[in-house]
């Protein structure tokens, strides 16, 4: 019998979503090239994703009123957060307020209704993000009032400032480069619970559970860490050596799917060339990150181990002004788009248990004794 270990290439479903082509670098949603859609609003790649087709000017108002009409989160919620401690794991807070909302709201799946459950959750997410940072940072909770961008509205309530233009801008695009990623482990996650026909908001928590783990979220925090470790440019080769023959992992370069340079990658990584020109200190990172990879690439390529989408990206977020243990639960405020498209996608055209099976190597069947017949263990 054959053991898949990991699920490595066994196809759980089929997907209109996300395309991937990891010898020539190319990610499509819906069909759209990835370096196109980041030029669009983040609102218009979530009717995308949700309804198949980019919308008109009424039917992204209409996604956006409902988005605008939903940021509200209880206030038990709310609470919860703010009592859980400033020490406390982000990931875990988030799986927490997920937790208590599936309590509150659950919805059960309906075709009239599962797009407009995922707007809400996608709104609420931004809330329970913000807030994670306020409460880590010491600030009182805020709510996301509604502007003319899902982004704009975040980033104004987690700063409690207006946000300039350009990281606006680059939370768009950030957003958009994080949306979806097929069926990784998160997602995989998701999906087996969504297969149970549990609620959405469940599933997200199975997903953000999924996330939470070193082997898959936290790769944007890990690369990041890297360059503060490195601490100057001219320091970047005898680190390398030094990490490789240790054989340690250089974090944000290599991946599963992509045998050569990561399309997200190479946008974030104009971002954050723009991004950290403004901040001294992103700059410092940039520089490093920059020298890091052309080493890398000398000495990687040959083994198809380029930059991927977790390399850059930190040096985006830091240039924006949120702090490290922030970085994966922006990944995850991003996926949820992905996530929910991929359940309403299971649910409603696909759905059947996932219920895979293992193959038993354990002794044949033994005869029980008694506990007063079982001899003495040394």
């Amino acid at each position: 019998m054959q053991v898949s270990r990991g699920l490595e290439d066994v196809i759980i479903k089929t997907t209109s979503l996300t395309f991937i082509d990891g010898e020539k670098g190319i990610l499509r949603y819906r069909g759209y090239d990835i370096q196109d859609l980041v030029k669009a609003s983040y609102e218009e790649l979530i009717y995308l994703m949700l309804y198949g087709e980019l919308p008109n000017k009424e039917e992204l108002e209409k996604v956006k009123g409902i988005i605008n009409e939903s940021y509200e989160v209880p206030e038990s919620v709310i609470n919860v957060l703010f009592s859980l401690g400033r020490s406390c794991d982000p990931l875990g807070m988030m799986e927490t307020a997920f937790g208590a909302m599936a309590s509150i709201y659950d919805p059960k799946w309906d075709r009239n209704t599962d797009k407009e459950t995922a707007l809400k959750i996608i709104a609420k997410a931004s809330t329970i993000t913000c807030n994670i940072m306020r409460s880590k940072e010491g600030l009182k909770p805020r709510t996301p009032e509604p502007s003319e961008s899902y982004a704009k509205s975040f980033l104004r309530s987690t700063f409690d400032r207006e946000p300039r233009a350009d990281e606006i801008r680059a939370m768009n695009a950030s957003l958009i480069l994080y949306t979806d990623h097929e069926v990784p482990a998160s997602t995989t996650a998701g999906l087996v619970t969504a297969s149970t026909l549990s609620d959405m908001y469940s599933c997200i928590v199975s997903a953000l559970s999924a996330l939470k783990g070193p082997l898959h979220g936290g790769a944007a925090e890990g690369a990041f860490k890297q360059f503060q470790e490195i601490g100057s440019p001219d320091k970047v080769e005898e680190w390398f050596s030094e990490t490789m023959k240790e054989k340690k992992r250089i974090m944000g370069f290599g991946h599963r799917v992509y045998k050569t340079y990561d399309p997200r990658a190479r946008i974030f990584k104009e971002l954050a060339d723009s991004l950290s020109s403004k901040n001294p200190k992103a700059r410092e990172y940039y520089v490093i990150a920059s020298k890091l990879e052309e080493v890398g690439l000398r000495e990687l390529h040959e083994r198809k181990l380029y930059p991927n989408t977790d390399f850059y990206s930190g040096i985006v977020f830091y240039s924006i002004g949120f702090p490290v243990y922030m970085f994966t639960p922006l990944f995850a405020l991003a996926r949820m788009l992905g996530w929910t498209s991929h359940f309403i996608e299971y649910v409603e055209e696909q759905h059947r248990l996932i219920r895979p099976r293992a193959a038993y190597v354990g002794p044949d069947r033994r005869a029980f004794k008694p506990i007063e017949e079982r001899s003495k263990k040394v």
